[in-house]
């Protein structure tokens, strides 16, 4: 397969994922891999023939002692290439559980400030058909259903960024080749192959059938089946959730009588417990039919009481983040943003509001359940303020900040788009 084939489709993607501005300024997020590689070089030519600009995001976990020297290298190839390109370094991350989805998490934490950072509005991941089945594979060995079944989208909506995956069609295969016709190296993480990663797991055991494009292509065609179905039911959740659910700013949910569809109670589920990913589906589906009071999964489900007929989704208070400190930006318990414009005075705490609560009953008809879990300002452990009260008055409320719910995924948005 030539050149002209792969970059025909790369710019058939990328033109599927909606206009761009006319001189477009692009991220990548540039692992040193096959694959980044291959991306950041179709981006750049991409950017360039539209008159814009790519800038390459090499990521270093600090997870091996090579890892840096390896960085570095990817940085000067690029830049051999005439593809800028900027080092980020990770220097939190500490092997033991969890450490695919902790590295995962603050890759995007800091793709996502150097972005901010330039103003660019577009990232681009290097995720590829192989990635894609592999994702698939996993969702199916966890029991997730038919959302997870879809995938990876091929284009994610955040608050500040256009995350893009214009190469999930395409076999890794298809992609070093390309790289070798152009004379450009790469780097092998060896964690790619480690055995104590599923993910490592399953791409082993597919080479070693020798059938790596016959799967893939299954596999990625299974997804975008299932990520069209997603996409309808996308579509039909957000009505369902438009006419049966009220989200409140103090963090929580009011739901209306009558049965709610399992999907849309568990991204709303997600949305009030500040999480990523949404609770498994099969648990939610035991609950949706019929509610009734009960603690799952970092939220409590209770009956609506003073506010009326229906339901309260509201976070769970031993689940509750302990305190952060109160500088612009903190998030606190995964769900509250701080925006200020003149730094509150040292030592003061986001936190929740706890036993406190029975100090404002009277500034609100909001039930003990809400008002244990949301935000409140402490200084030594002194209460001086709960913004979504006006307690303890407007002018202590009103000092250029502002504590805004903010999870870390709307509860609907754009239906899932699939490769």
């Amino acid at each position: 397969m030539d050149d002209a084939g792969l970059i025909v489709r790369f710019g058939a993607a990328m033109a599927a994922l909606g206009p761009f501005e006319r001189a477009p300024r692009l991220a990548a997020g540039v692992s040193g891999g096959a694959d980044s590689m291959a991306l950041a070089l179709l981006a750049d030519a991409w950017a360039r023939e539209r008159g814009g600009s790519l800038l390459a995001l090499v990521v270093d976990h600090g997870l091996r002692a090579e890892s840096a020297v390896e960085a570095k290298l990817t940085v000067s190839n690029l830049a051999a290439r005439g593809i800028a390109a900027r080092l980020l370094t990770i220097t939190d991350l500490i092997k033991g559980a969890a450490i695919a989805v902790r590295a995962r998490e603050a890759r995007y934490r800091v793709l996502t400030d150097a972005c901010g950072r330039d103003g660019i509005l577009h990232l681009l991941l290097g995720h590829h058909a192989a990635d894609q089945a592999e994702t698939v594979m996993m969702r199916i060995l966890s029991g997730s259903g038919g959302r997870g079944l879809a995938g990876m989208p091929v284009l994610t909506e955040t608050g500040s960024l256009r995350i893009l995956r214009p190469l999930l069609a395409e076999q890794p295969s298809s992609l070093r080749a390309y790289l070798l016709r152009k004379d450009v190296s790469w780097v092998e993480d060896p964690s790619n192959r480690d055995p104590s990663a599923l993910r490592a797991r399953l791409r082993r055991l597919r080479d070693n059938h020798g059938a790596e494009a016959d799967d893939t292509r299954c596999l990625v065609d299974a997804a975008t089946a299932a990520g069209q179905r997603r996409a309808a039911n996308d579509v039909i959740m957000a009505h369902a959730l438009a006419e049966g659910a009220t989200v409140r700013p103090e963090g929580f949910a009011l739901l209306s009588q009558g049965r709610i569809r399992p999907e849309a109670l568990a991204e709303l589920m997600r949305m009030i417990a500040g999480a990523v990913f949404s609770p498994r589906m099969d648990q939610v589906a035991a609950i949706a039919p019929e509610l009734k009071p009960r603690t799952i999964w970092g939220v409590r489900i209770l009956a609506a009481g003073r506010l009326g007929e229906g339901w309260l989704v509201v976070r769970e208070e031993a689940a509750v983040e302990p305190p952060v400190p109160a500088i612009d930006g903190a998030l606190w318990d995964g769900r509250f943003r701080l925006h200020t414009s003149n730094p509150l005075p040292a030592g003061t705490l986001i936190g929740a509001l706890g036993a406190a609560a029975a100090r404002v009953r009277q500034h609100t008809d909001l039930p003990a359940a809400v008002l244990r879990v949301m935000p409140a300002l402490w200084r030594r452990n002194i209460l001086v303020a709960v913004p979504h009260l006006l307690y303890p008055d407007a002018m202590a409320c009103e000092g250029g900040y502002r504590l805004v719910f903010n999870p870390p995924r709307p509860l609907t948005s754009a239906p899932f788009l699939p490769a």
